[in-house]
């Protein structure tokens, strides 16, 4: 941890005004090419659960293509430890290039030959073959067209084929019988709180997860956001399964 590198990320996530640019990566990249550098290490302490779902998620013992959509600088995929090298085809796809420089550099460091880097839209990307995982840790909220990227997420997994989310939310204010209630104060805060960087916390996430997928793990939890004592942002764990 860096004190100079925090103050570097909280400076320009006040300054960098996500919303500066004329569509979605433009905005991408002003917001996270200053930041690049210690974005990692920062990141670490605001997004809880991107390890537990890279080493809970279901994978073939041998050979498949897993896709990390929104998967920036790569440091998901180092979650998935050994069982990396077991996998024929990883893909980092993201909007963001300064982020995947980043990947870059990590995919070369590490020596993953199965593993590529690529700069594309979510809603529009077709892998280079059918994946048996799909994954998005902390991307939907930063995804304008969210329901279309599960949507094609859904399209694109092989039937039996495995996605997996973890995320920033709120709950409806009515969710289903067996799911967490937010508090109205809660309900309001973290989206407003959020949407200054363009990200954007639904209560529809998870519910239109569930409709799409055969859930195999749900959790509902809240993590400690820096520099914000007391607080805690509430966040999901999602891992599903294709079933046609």
């Amino acid at each position: 941890m860096s004190l100079i590198g925090d103050l570097r990320i909280l400076f320009h996530m006040l300054t960098a005004q996500a919303g500066t640019g004329t569509d979605h990566k433009e905005r991408l990249e002003a917001f996270y090419r200053g930041q690049r550098n210690a974005y990692d290490d920062f990141r670490k302490r605001l997004l809880h659960g991107r390890e537990r779902l890279m080493q809970m998620l279901p994978l073939p013992e041998k050979g498949g293509t897993l896709m990390d959509m929104g998967g920036g600088t790569g440091s998901n995929i180092e979650a998935l430890g050994k069982r990396i090298q077991n996998i024929d085809h990883v893909e980092i796809v993201d909007l963001c290039e300064s982020l995947l420089e980043i990947a870059k550099e990590r995919i070369e460091s590490n020596q993953w030959t199965n593993v590529r880097a690529v700069c594309a839209d979510a809603t529009k990307y077709t892998p280079i073959s059918t994946p048996d995982a799909i994954t998005f840790s902390y991307s939907l909220t930063m995804i304008p067209d969210w329901f279309t990227v599960i949507d094609k997420a859904y399209e694109s997994l092989k039937p039996g084929g495995i996605i997996g989310v973890v995320d920033f939310y709120v709950s409806r204010k009515w969710p289903d019988q067996g799911m967490k209630k937010h508090s109205a104060w809660t309900r309001g805060f973290w989206p407003a709180w959020f949407s200054y960087d363009n990200v954007f916390l639904s209560p529809e996430h998870l519910p239109y997860l569930m409709k799409k997928f055969h859930p195999i793990m749900i959790e509902e939890w809240r993590g400690t956001v820096p520099y914000i004592p007391g607080m805690k942002a509430p966040y999901y764990l999602f891992i599903g399964r294709k079933l046609v």
